[in-house]
């Protein structure tokens, strides 16, 4: 991943913004007695990419992936339009309690500027339909000259959007969080339509990381820098801030560990879910990671 690439990672100030207050608000719509639910994981499932994590001999990686993460951003689905067989594919080789996240196909997204595209999120939906229970929230990736101009275009985008399936929206120029005008309209529009406005962390993107949440639910795109401390202590800083907004009400947290040049995703996130489970007292399952050598613990010193 490039996008919010930095050459000088020990360089950044990587402290999280304040809340912005109505996220506070949103947080009190929950349930409190409602159990926590939450998912971490991986961008992709390939042996290129996940490092020291495959043991010697596995025959299928979403098969292996799926039996030691509980969910998986699915990036594959932005490069292309995923078949109806190919969904079935998925979900059959995972258990009950995995979730998919897929990322909405690029022809929507960025080729077509979600102009014209009824048909095209007509058939990515009725396909992505076929993950039934595994499919956690599909998401929304827009371009990083996808400005306020466009604003009508993503306005019919969501309200045409099938309320039966949940959708995260991820907004990466500036003029989006600079203008509080524009800020209010298009999180109004999200609060309104149930849409959750993704909070992405990583090194070289700092203007872009925000703390409003748009539905009692939160959706995490973290980016570590391929710096051990720094990427292990912003890890810290999120299990505090969610720690607060459990506190506030928040019961769905979904979080996606990626790195601009994938050495030790896995790594980074076993290191997470250790601490989610200190945090919240919580079983998640901590991924079995493995040396070159030796299979090791997962409770990890770095």
């Amino acid at each position: 991943m490039k996008f919010g690439q930095s050459e000088n990672p020990e360089l950044i100030d990587f402290r999280l913004p304040e809340d912005d207050p109505r996220t506070f608000d949103i947080l009190k719509q929950n349930d409190k007695s409602k159990p926590l639910s939450i998912y971490v994981g991986c961008a992709k499932w390939n042996k290129t990419d996940l490092k020291n994590f495959y043991p010697r001999g596995t025959k299928d990686e979403l098969t292996y992936y799926s039996t030691q993460f509980n969910s998986i951003e699915l990036n594959a689905t932005f490069y292309n339009m995923p078949s109806r067989q190919q969904v079935i594919t998925w979900r059959e080789k995972t258990p009950e309690h995995f979730r998919f996240f897929p990322k909405i196909t690029q022809s929507i997204s960025h080729m077509r500027r979600l102009n014209d595209v009824q048909s095209l999120t007509t058939e990515y939906c009725d396909n992505i339909s076929n993950f039934e229970d595994r499919l956690g929230m599909v998401f929304l990736q827009l371009h990083d000259n996808f400005k306020y101009k466009n604003y009508d275009r993503l306005v019919s985008f969501i309200e045409n959007f099938p309320k039966a399936i949940p959708l995260a929206v991820e907004l990466r120029n500036t003029e989006w969080f600079n203008d509080k005008g524009i800020s209010e309209e298009v999180y109004t529009l999200f609060e309104k339509q149930g849409v959750s406005n993704i909070v992405v962390d990583t090194a070289g993107r700092r203007d872009l990381l925000h703390m409003r949440l748009t539905t009692p639910k939160v959706f995490v795109r973290y980016v570590g820098a391929n710096n051990p401390q720094s990427d292990r202590e912003r890890l810290d800083d999120w299990a505090n801030r969610l720690k607060i907004w459990v506190d506030q009400g928040i019961r769905d947290i979904y979080f996606f560990v990626h790195q601009n040049i994938e050495v030790e995703s896995p790594f980074l996130s076993a290191y997470f879910i250790e601490k989610l489970n200190k945090q919240f007292g919580t079983n998640l399952q901590i991924p079995k990671l493995i040396t070159s050598k030796e299979d090791i613990s997962p409770t990890l010193e770095f």
